[in-house]
């Protein structure tokens, strides 16, 4: 089975006429893209958008042979002009399943939002998966084979990725297309980084992909730190970072305050922007956690508080006991957890503060806890595969 990309972009497309914003003026050259539009072996069209004869012409095919045009999602702007010789676009409803002439094996996919989904079946039984834009599998979704190809919008929709790996249609390997690339995803190279984080990749308008070769994309991390400052991004990129796996369990090291409002407000902020379908578990107790191979991805926010937490226990902030013994005992917790880090089996991603930059503490208790936590970091970023650093929301790798 061959595809061709004739467009990878949202129904706008990109760049937007008129648009004075960054994403806009970056995006020329291989950036530009039209409405996503995809032709399977030359005898099906998914998507009919404006210019497909000549976004056809120049990735060096014709729509001649073309035996069906699908519908996948509504159209708010003018109705597409049907070129001449196309036969009809139709939206077939959903579970109802056509066979062609070419041997080609249609379906439709019901979606979560307003849309349809098609899983292709070519005569040689390779299969591809095609979701609209702003839309995932509906309901439970059975558990089933992976598909060879899938194309969805995983910018905006990472979550209907992990519920496809949740059911096995999406493996290890699978080949997984970002398409309806629009306005609110980010720019290359930002763009590549984020979706090789998730097991994806995106392609240029009129690339042509040959379905069951396989493509290689990096592998995820076992281990990631996240490091950054206050408010710099660090734990959107950590949870972005697992966004499109299921299960994730999210473990929340601050604990509850009472009586602080201010503190409540955070924790629900952080709450409120996972995916449902992540557990959170509020421990200091990572040992356990770290060491349980069979668990799904873990998210840990982060390791400054669980350094707090240490301490605390410790009596480490008094002169008198750092002195006396808390020093050793401060150290020796964060040489286990080094350790655990070092020998998990998980994918576990870790947030953590990145404090050494900015002014001397003015107390010796500051000062202790900002050196410590300058050790753990640097502890953990020496047994990580990949370590990050968020400054003003954007992200280098160290």
């Amino acid at each position: 089975m061959e595809l061709t990309l004739l467009g990878t972009g949202g129904p706008e497309a990109l760049p937007l006429p008129d648009c004075p914003c960054a994403r806009c003026a970056l995006a020329v050259g291989e950036g530009a893209r039209a409405a996503t539009a995809v032709l399977v072996d030359g005898v099906v069209l998914l998507d009919l958008t404006p210019g497909v004869l000549l976004a056809a012409a120049r990735a060096g095919h014709t729509l001649a042979g073309l035996r069906l045009v699908l519908l996948s999602h509504p159209h708010d702007g003018p109705a597409v002009e049907i070129p001449p010789g196309l036969p009809a676009p139709a939206r077939v409803p959903d579970g109802q399943r056509l066979t062609l002439i070419t041997g080609h094996r249609v379906e439709a996919v019901a979606t979560d939002a307003p849309g349809t989904g098609y899983a292709i079946e070519s005569p040689d039984g390779l299969r591809l998966l095609y979701l609209p834009p702003g839309c995932g599998p509906a309901g439970s979704a059975q558990a089933q084979a992976p598909y060879d190809l899938v194309l969805l919008d995983v910018a905006g929709r990472p979550d209907a990725l992990a519920r496809l790996r949740a059911v096995g249609a999406v493996g290890g390997t699978t080949d997984v297309v970002a398409v309806h690339l629009g306005h609110d995803a980010p720019p290359p190279p930002e763009l590549a980084r984020r979706l090789a984080a998730l097991g994806a990749r995106a392609v240029p308008d009129g690339a042509t992909l040959a379905v069951g070769d396989y493509h290689e994309v990096p592998d995820v991390p076992r281990r990631t730190l996240v490091l950054g400052g206050a408010r710099s991004g660090k734990s959107a990129e950590a949870e972005r970072r697992l966004a499109a796996f299921p299960g994730v369990l999210y473990v929340a090291t601050g604990g509850r305050r009472e009586g602080d409002d201010e503190w409540a407000r955070r924790v629900a902020q952080h709450r409120d922007r996972r995916p449902s379908s992540w557990r959170t578990e509020e421990t200091c107790d990572l040992l356990p956690l770290l060491g349980d191979a069979e668990g799904p991805p873990l998210l840990i926010d982060c390791l400054a508080l669980w350094l707090t937490d240490v301490m605390d226990k410790a009596d480490a902030w008094s002169d008198d006991a750092w002195h006396d013994g808390a020093e050793r005992e401060v150290r020796s917790r964060v040489d286990e957890l080094a350790a655990a880090w070092r020998a998990t089996r998980r994918t576990v991603v870790a947030v953590s503060n990145e404090v050494g930059s900015g002014v001397v503490p003015a107390t010796s208790s500051g000062r202790r806890f900002r050196d410590e936590l300058g050790r753990l970091n640097a502890a953990l970023a020496g047994e990580s595969e990949q370590v990050l650093l968020s400054v003003a929301g954007r992200v280098l790798a160290l």
